[in-house]
């Protein structure tokens, strides 16, 4: 390929050309072999002239960004900057260049505007393309992470249930473990599966964009709250922390699906038994209205950031948890508006971080 065959040079006059034959160098270099090295100073521009280059760069683990043919440019970035180079080239083949030194281009270009115009339209256009494939891998990188905390925490979630099933296993193997408590046991494990398999369940609502409408049932809410209330306490006081009720929660009617509900108090629990690392105390308090009952969970842990405050319920925000999803606050969200009700944050004071929701009573 002559230089009067590349598509930038095509417009230059006869005398350009001849003026570019003489500061243009051709150059051979083998398969493999480094035609330009990260790091080295600028010195020049190239195009292909036969072959195909690769672009890289990265210390350690390369990444290769792209691969151009005759007629194509690189290290263009000398034209406009005397900075050391930021890419590595190599010959994909044995390949041929046309190799410009940057002072001798400059002052070609001081006489040539149009080639001016067409090297600045390459370089903006060659920047957009790294851009591109730089965005791409940054979304790329993100999705990967993110799959990896969802796992991560998936497992984390599954921790609860499944020592309680481990316990509950080992006590049922212990020959003195007979009527009443046996019956306890089995039960436990059973609601511990169901557990389970209703984490499953919420995280195909996000994972899949389903959406699983409530089963409700008219429901007394004291009645719900206490039967779950004795198996949250197991498992909080496996964390070394405590479930305290100062007060009974009220006997009204509520239209809902327990089993959903259920998992609004397990996720705030145990977030609130995250964050208390060293053990602590949770309280879960009560109040009606004519039209709704207010449920608040408040913990002795450290509280909750002020800048995280308006992002907790969004899908895949945490607020100071090494581990974890990143959805149960935004399951908790979806379970109690499936119910008709609100969920919030309520602003304390000092330690502690207070998560309330309400359900609409029955009519």
């Amino acid at each position: 390929m002559n230089l009067e065959s590349i598509p930038m040079f095509r417009h230059l006059s006869p005398a350009e050309l001849d003026a570019l034959r003489l500061i243009a160098q051709e150059r051979k270099f083998a398969a493999g072999r480094e035609i330009v090295q990260a790091g080295a100073p600028g010195d020049g521009v190239y195009f292909v002239k036969d072959g195909y280059v690769e672009i890289s760069a990265g210390q350690g683990n390369t990444r290769v960004f792209t691969r151009l043919g005759p007629a194509e440019i690189f290290g263009e970035m000398a034209i406009i900057e005397d900075r050391p180079r930021s890419a590595t080239v190599k010959a994909v083949m044995d390949t041929e260049v046309y190799f410009l030194p940057r002072n001798e281009i400059l002052a070609f270009l001081e006489h040539s505007p149009g080639l001016k115009q067409a090297l600045l339209l390459q370089i903006c256009q060659r920047l957009r393309e790294f851009n591109q494939v730089h965005v791409r891998e940054l979304v790329q990188s993100e999705h990967l992470a993110m799959i990896g905390r969802l796992v991560q925490g998936i497992v984390h979630d599954l921790r609860g249930p499944l020592s309680i099933i481990n316990l509950s296993v080992e006590l049922l193997g212990l020959d003195e473990t007979v009527g009443e408590t046996r019956v306890k046991t089995q039960s436990r494990i059973r609601k511990q599966v169901v557990r389970i398999s209703d984490l499953v369940g919420d995280i195909l609502i996000f994972t899949q964009d389903a959406h699983k409408a409530p089963a409700p049932q008219r429901t007394d809410y004291a009645a719900f709250v206490a039967e779950l209330v004795a198996d949250l306490s197991e498992e909080v006081a496996l964390k070394e922390s405590k479930l305290e009720l100062p007060a009974s929660p009220p006997s009204v009617t509520v239209v809902m699906d327990g089993r959903r509900l259920s998992r609004v108090f397990y996720n705030l629990v145990n977030n609130a038994t995250d964050m208390m690392r060293s053990g602590g105390k949770i309280y879960l308090r009560f109040g009606i209205s004519d039209n709704e009952v207010v449920t608040e969970i408040e913990d002795t842990g450290p509280g909750i950031a002020p800048e995280i405050a308006d992002t907790l319920f969004q899908p895949f925000a945490t607020h100071g948890k090494t581990r974890g999803t990143g959805l149960g606050l935004a399951i908790c969200k979806k379970i109690v508006e499936d119910h008709g009700g609100n969920i919030w944050v309520k602003p304390t004071s000092g330690r502690g971080a207070t998560f309330c929701f309400s359900l609409p009573l029955a009519k």
